[in-house]
């Protein structure tokens, strides 16, 4: 003891000389053969412990505005509208052209009716379903850059909207060029027309009123109202007024032809066809079919449907009132383990429906068209890719897992998954990714979405991202992943 105490004293004496003094410490290691080898694991298992955070690199683009402009303000959604709106523009100028400064009636009704047939056909679900198959047919083979600009084939909002939009500018400037003709050429089919064509112009203004962004998203039910009765009386409307006009242009010709043929002699006959096979087709299949609940909390619960057996990457619509309201979820198929029995919709409380299903589930639901391919299916043009949820959005991601046609990692954040959503939802997702990262935001507080969806981006080597979360999330991990370089798709408004 005494020897030690003076060996300590000693160092204390020489100070900084002491670091050339080889006497063992407290902290000293002993060296013995061999040891330098397990020094080197230790180091080794020192290193791997070390957790070196994430970091985001620098965003793409000269500056913010540049980065607005291409990744926010021209969106594919904006891009497609743009499309058919020049198009229909070009048609404008060539109509003005060959018709010496004013188009003929015909011509401006022909274009007013395929728009509208445009309009209609991209939200007829087997229409839509045809144009995903198209685009989700590109193999993985192909170049990156293409089969990330395929994927954005969910945007076809941008081509209802834009023909929408077209159809009605095109049928003011109809009814203007029909009050022309009937200020010199007054008789009954004439008045007939005119008076029609007011009447159309007025439930086109509504629905193109009612569409709004902002009127749309705080009254989303008088939306519908508007949107589908006003719909109902155009297109009544419409074949009206196509008789009369009918009446009123086929005299005009040298030899006219009987109303019968002058009318399948038309374009306008033939797209309106098409536009009320649209209507008929997605309302003649309204079924009301029995509903087996699932509670799964108070927040949540599961609607489970026996009638048909559900293949993935499919959404549905479903109500209690069916001419009133629409609530579109994404189906899962349901497997026990022996095969799909039918499948379900994962419904959460986020307003006043939906709480209703959760707190007093439904016995029987209406369900109206054929079920309509969503935003997931477009996961197949990628070799790999992340997929982000957060709370009840795990709900479509469900569809996909159990495809198991895509490699993925998952990300999803929630409060409490165990107790919200039950261990069945949370046992499906680990059983989809055994290394999906599953965020209790109860206990972990909220997670950095951009920062962690890249890290996994990188560690997974993903092509792209997939995001089911509400508006502002999904803006902000797009925009974080593609300013980076990186494909990422989610559903925000009308996509």
């Amino acid at each position: 003891m005494a020897s030690a105490v003076h060996q300590s004293v000693d160092i204390e004496k020489v100070g900084s000389d002491a670091v050339d003094v080889d006497i063992p410490s407290r902290s000293s290691v002993v060296t013995l053969p061999g040891d330098d080898i397990v020094k080197e694991k230790e180091v080794e298992e020192t290193k791997e412990e070390v957790f070196e955070p994430p970091t985001l690199p620098k965003k793409k683009g000269h500056s913010r505005f540049t980065r607005w402009l291409d990744y926010i303000f021209f969106s594919y959604y904006r891009k497609t509208f743009s499309a058919i709106f020049v198009a229909n523009l070009t048609a404008f100028i060539v109509l003005v052209t060959r018709n010496k400064g004013w188009p003929s009636a015909p011509d401006v009704g022909t274009a007013a009716s395929s728009n509208l047939m445009v309009a209609l056909l991209f939200r007829q679900e087997n229409f839509v379903n045809i144009v995903y198959e198209i685009a989700v047919a590109c193999p993985h083979s192909a170049p990156l850059w293409l089969r990330s600009r395929l994927a954005k084939v969910f945007h076809y909002g941008g081509a209802h909207s834009g023909a929408g939009v077209a159809a009605v500018v095109w049928y003011i400037m109809y009814t203007v060029v029909i009050t022309r003709d009937y200020i010199h050429l007054r008789n009954p089919a004439s008045l007939a027309n005119l008076i029609t064509s007011y009447v159309l112009c007025t439930m086109f203004c509504f629905i193109l009123a009612g569409a709004h962004p902002t009127f749309r998203r705080i009254y989303h039910d008088y939306f519908e109202a508007i949107h589908r009765y006003s719909g109902w009386v155009a297109l009544i409307t419409f074949w009206t007024h196509s008789i009369f006009a009918g009446e009123e242009y086929r005299h005009l010709e040298e030899n006219p032809k009987s109303l019968g043929m002058y009318l399948i002699s038309t374009p306008n006959f033939w797209t309106l066809c098409v536009s009320t096979s649209c209507t008929i087709l997605s309302w003649g299949r309204l079924r009301h079919h029995e509903v087996y609940p699932e509670k799964l909390s108070d927040h949540a619960t599961r609607l489970h449907f026996k009638y048909r057996d559900m293949k993935p990457f499919y959404g549905l619509k479903v109500s209690t009132k069916p001419l009133l309201e629409w609530h579109a979820f994404a189906t899962i198929p349901d497997d026990d383990g022996t095969g799909p029995k039918g499948f379900s919709v994962l419904v959460s409380n986020a307003g006043d429906w939906t709480k209703m299903a959760v707190m007093d589930p439904p016995k029987k639901l209406w369900i109206r068209g054929y079920p309509l391919h969503g935003l997931l299916y477009t996961s197949k043009l990628f070799k790999s890719i992340i997929v982000v949820a957060t709370g009840s959005g795990i709900g479509p991601c469900l569809s996909l897992m159990y495809a198991d046609c895509t490699p993925r990692r998952i990300f999803w954040s929630t409060p409490a998954p165990d107790t919200t959503f039950g261990p069945g939802v949370v046992g499906a997702v680990m059983k989809s990714d055994p290394k999906a990262v599953i965020w209790n935001t109860r206990t972990q507080g909220r997670p950095d979405m951009v920062l962690e969806t890249w890290r996994l981006v990188r560690e997974f080597n993903a092509e792209a991202v997939f995001i089911i979360s509400n508006p502002k999330i999904t803006r902000k991990v797009v925009y974080g992943m593609e300013s980076r370089g990186v494909p990422a798709y989610g559903a925000i408004f009308d996509s």
